[in-house]
């Protein structure tokens, strides 16, 4: 396997092997770019948001500034809205649904590294998918950890360190995040 297919299997690989490396930084120069357009120019934004993303559905709306791994495993629903400030480490998929709202500063990571000293001292690392079903809003500065599901209709409050999965229609919050309440939908 080459070290990108172990990244993408969510085995340990190495971060530095030349075509990870290359697509980190065609990543870069692609939200460099983004990051440094006006508001007047939108249509050259949302072109570009479209070229980095692995799959955008219409009506798709962020807010730079933006920052990413790679892009090409981020697959975004219809009518996302994401605010200023979002970082997505998206070593492995990140799946997010329709009509899905992040506030400004929300983190998602993918990417994490062996708990043992010798192992993480090694240089690799792996990664966990995320997916975020429908209709849900992070609240700001919500970090979503390695290997996150959360389901439909879900609200996360800000602030909130989402440590593991959680079903359809509940609030949660807090550190770690935990079930505030179930929502009426």
């Amino acid at each position: 396997m080459t070290e990108k297919e172990k990244m993408l299997a969510g085995e340990m690989y190495d971060p530095m092997d030349p075509e990870l490396v290359e697509g980190r930084l065609n990543a870069r120069l692609l939200f460099q770019k983004i990051n440094l357009t006006e508001d007047d120019e939108k249509p050259r934004r949302d072109a570009l948001f479209y070229e980095l993303m692995g799959e955008a559905g219409p009506n798709l709306w962020i807010e730079p500034p933006f920052y990413c791994d790679y892009g090409y495993n981020i697959k975004l629903g219809k009518q996302v809205f994401m605010n200023f400030n979002c970082c997505i480490l998206d070593v492995a998929e990140v799946k997010i649904g329709n009509n899905v709202m992040f506030a400004p500063n929300v983190q998602i990571y993918t990417a994490t590294h062996p708990l043992e000293a010798e192992a993480r001292n090694s240089g690799r690392e792996f990664a966990k998918p995320i997916t975020i079903g429908d209709n849900v809003w992070l609240g700001g500065g919500a970090i979503l950890c390695p290997g996150v599901t959360l389901g439909n209709n879900v609200v996360v409050g800000a602030g909130a360190v989402v440590t593991k999965s959680f079903e359809d229609d509940v609030f949660i919050a807090g550190n770690p995040a935990k079930v505030i309440r179930t929502i009426e939908n």
